[in-house]
């Protein structure tokens, strides 16, 4: 292809990748402003149960919200497999320190799927006693309208009610990179895709109908896919029902991060996009910075664009993204910036690696696409 037809290729795909980045942030911008949806006027009872496994360094702190709750009909149960898991003596403090709360720890694994969450999960399942079960990570710092702003998107038509985390409090460069993948690249994309009516099932987050989960065969189904995201989103979108997501993603702190692990559990939800949605996924290569980046510099090269019109490209982009941070109260320092320019130039490098292996290791388990197994 000559310059004379390369020109105008090249051209057309800067201002549209720009574009869609400048839409997807202006559609997430009005949708942080605008007011949440009212409760509806019977509260149901909701059963909420939190996995546990392994001691993380916010955890006294995370698990300590689950008791500050406003919601006035709700049960608590908190999932562990081990009685030797050292999260268990933190759970069992807790519920001490909060007798008025009723709280639960169940202990016991039971292997019904290739999935450990899940397998850790059933016991409290089986437990329940909610019309709805809200299913939430321990990472997660929970509001104390959380239930409240959780059940007021089961609008008619909604199978599933979830929400993507917001990485906070982010120590060192890979803190804040950890934080650039989780907040103005993921949460971004999930919102700005639930806008359109197209949500997709975050783990971390989901609130279920206890009589429809159950008609499909209860929390073991959510194992049949890589992870329990793809499979809730699949049998949701199967029963011809929306997942939809919560108007605000829920804090999780992060602090310190080294490298290997922000590229471990990147490369992780990575080979889940593409296992779940591999046309969608296939996609991913365009979305970041550098494959507009670097047809703008192509551009520049043959001398079709002034090189000053590359860096107010450069600027515009991640000041979009600081100014959707500042709004959405994510971090936006220097140093995030950093992390977001370094995030854009490593997505390429996950892409493919994504396409290289066919599973990966998770909290001692190895998953994979065709049979998750134990190591």
């Amino acid at each position: 292809m000559g310059p004379a037809l390369l020109i105008p290729v090249l051209a057309v795909f800067v201002l549209a990748t720009l574009g869609l980045h400048l839409a997807s942030t202006f559609i997430v911008l009005r949708r942080l402003r605008r007011a949440p949806p009212p409760l509806p006027g019977t509260l149901p009872r909701v059963s909420l149960l939190r996995p546990l496994c392994g001691l993380d360094p916010f955890d006294a702190e995370t698990l300590g919200t689950t008791f500050a709750l406003d919601y006035p009909n709700y049960e608590l149960i908190f999932c562990v497999a081990s009685p030797d898991d050292p999260v268990a003596d933190l759970a069992r403090r807790l519920i001490a320190a909060h007798p008025e709360r009723g709280a639960q720890l169940l202990v016991g694994d039971d292997p019904a799927s290739g999935n450990p969450k899940l397998n850790n999960l059933i016991k409290g399942w089986n437990a329940a006693s909610g019309e709805y079960v809200l299913m939430t990570d321990s990472n997660v710092l929970l509001p104390p309208d959380y239930i409240e702003q959780m059940l007021g998107l089961w609008l008619p038509g909604t199978g599933l009610v979830t929400s993507p985390a917001a990485g906070q409090r982010a120590e060192g460069l890979w803190g804040a990179l950890e934080c650039g993948f989780l907040n103005g690249y993921q949460a971004r994309w999930q919102l700005a895709a639930d806008e359109l009516g197209i949500g997709f099932a975050q783990g971390k987050n989901m609130l279920w109908r206890r009589d429809f989960l159950a008609a499909a065969g209860g929390p073991a189904v959510l194992g049949r896919d890589l992870a329990e995201d793809v499979a809730a989103t699949k049998l949701v979108r199967g029963a011809g029902l929306r997942v939809r997501l919560a108007q605000h993603p829920f804090p999780q702190p992060i602090g310190r991060r080294k490298f290997a692990q922000v590229w471990a559990r990147q490369l992780r939800w990575a080979r889940v996009r593409r296992a779940g949605f591999v046309g969608l996924f296939a996609l991913e290569i365009l979305t970041g910075a550098v494959a507009p980046a670097a047809a703008a510099l192509a551009l520049v090269a043959l001398g079709a664009l002034n090189p000053w019109g590359f860096v107010a490209g450069f600027v515009a982009w991640y000041g979009l993204e600081w100014a959707l941070s500042r709004v959405a109260g994510w971090p936006a320092g220097h140093r995030d910036v950093v992390g977001w320019v370094l995030r854009d130039l490593l997505l390429p490098a996950l892409w493919c690696c994504a396409w290289a292996g066919r599973g990966f290791v998770w909290r001692g388990t190895a998953m994979t696409e065709t049979r998750p197994e134990k190591s």
